[in-house]
């Protein structure tokens, strides 16, 4: 049986990241840190995969990964070198992205969203080691991350997007593991609801006093955006109900949370290409300013092409998990399973996936930021922004 509780947080995670790239909106990234989010998800996922299926559970991993990656590098690389992207031993970055692949100019920012694959990629490679670590010292395991980042923020270790980014997120990917072992369910509330408020509370007080260029958006601000993010996620999953039956009494609920999910990686890799394609031109045609009109006009625009892009090519998420393929995705099974992420499943007297709990005896988911392109500045491929 599915979470459909993770399911929820991911569609609407998907949704915030694409309105935000569309429309700019810095208040979006601290109503909802989205990427924390789904790096939450994505870790209590692989540690349900890997209780599951030991370290083959990375295979799979990739083997889900992967797919749709090659499928927008089969577009856009030979597209980049027709139009002076030079040809070196750094391409094959785009067949596995342990660093990020190599683009020209117009290519940076279309496919500037290549940096959480990279980050993704990086998680689940280092969790066969860190789960057993957590499992045995969960509390300093979830504080070294955040100490990397305070090193490296304050000039005490060397700046790497890598390594930087598993101070921001890797936090956020433990937490998950601490979700699908049941230590969240089990702290009491008032105590997982005042850590949660004095994180949060550290992590407003910093936004606040070091604003970045474009003010309040944490996707600027590293410190504050970790302290916020891991006061978020230890709620939406300290506080998870073990399932969210109401999602499928509404049949239309339903099927937009699955298709979105089984789709996720297609929407949010595409998104950003369709979004410079339509910004292209409605500018020409004088449309672009970002008023409510224009605003409506990209949104509708980006709906549209975005459906188009699932019809072309999300078939190939389909091919990746091993399910039957389809055009547009049908009604729940209890077969399918979330891409990118674990299969989630319960099996007789074990938890294997999202329900919150480890198994017992006893026991019946632009630098890395998700950078709106309306905020002007010439991104890289990994989505930094000055």
């Amino acid at each position: 049986m599915r979470n459909r509780y993770l399911d929820l947080l991911r569609f609407l995670a998907i949704i915030r990241v694409v309105v935000y790239h569309a429309t700019g909106w810095a208040f979006l990234t601290l109503a909802f840190p989205a990427m924390s989010v789904m790096f939450a998800l994505a870790g209590s996922l692989m540690a349900a995969s890997l209780d599951r299926s030991g370290p083959a559970a990375v295979g799979r991993r990739l083997r889900r990964l992967l797919p749709s990656l090659w499928m927008l590098a089969a577009v856009f690389v030979p597209a980049m070198l027709v139009t002076g992207l030079a040809v070196n031993w750094r391409l094959v970055f785009w067949a596995l992205p342990l660093s990020d692949p190599p683009s020209n100019g117009w290519g940076a920012l279309a496919l500037s969203t290549i940096w959480y694959l990279r980050d993704y990629l990086w998680f689940v490679l280092l969790s066969p080691l860190a789960l057993p670590l957590f499992r045995r010292f969960p509390v300093p395991t979830v504080i070294a991350p955040y100490v990397l980042l305070v090193a490296v923020e304050f000039g005490l270790l060397p700046a790497n997007e890598v390594v930087q980014d598993i101070g921001l997120y890797f936090g956020a990917w433990l937490l998950g593991f601490a979700h699908h072992d049941g230590m969240l369910r089990r702290m009491p509330r008032r105590v997982l609801v005042a850590l949660s408020t004095a994180l949060s509370g550290l992590g407003a007080a910093w936004i606040l006093t070091h604003p970045g260029p474009r003010g309040f958006d944490i996707n600027d601000i590293r410190l504050g955006n970790a302290l916020w993010s891991i006061g978020f996620v230890l709620i939406l999953l300290g506080l998870a109900p073990a399932r969210a039956a109401w999602i499928d009494r509404n049949a239309l609920v339903s099927r937009a949370v699955t298709v979105l999910n089984q789709r996720a990686l297609t929407i949010y890799l595409w998104h950003m290409p369709i979004l410079l394609g339509i910004i292209t031109v409605t500018v020409r045609l004088g449309w672009g300013a970002l008023t409510p009109s224009g605003i409506a006009l990209r949104l509708t625009g980006l709906a549209v092409l975005l459906a188009l892009a699932v019809a072309l090519f999300g078939w190939v998420e389909d091919l990746a998990a091993q399910r039957r393929l389809a055009v547009v995705p049908g009604p729940r099974r209890a077969a399918d399973a979330p891409l990118v992420t674990a299969d989630a499943a319960v099996t007789p007297g074990r938890v294997t996936a999202g329900a919150g709990a480890r198994a017992r005896p006893d026991d019946p988911a632009l630098r890395p930021t998700d950078a709106p392109v309306v905020a002007g500045p010439r991104a890289t491929v990994s989505g930094a922004s000055p």
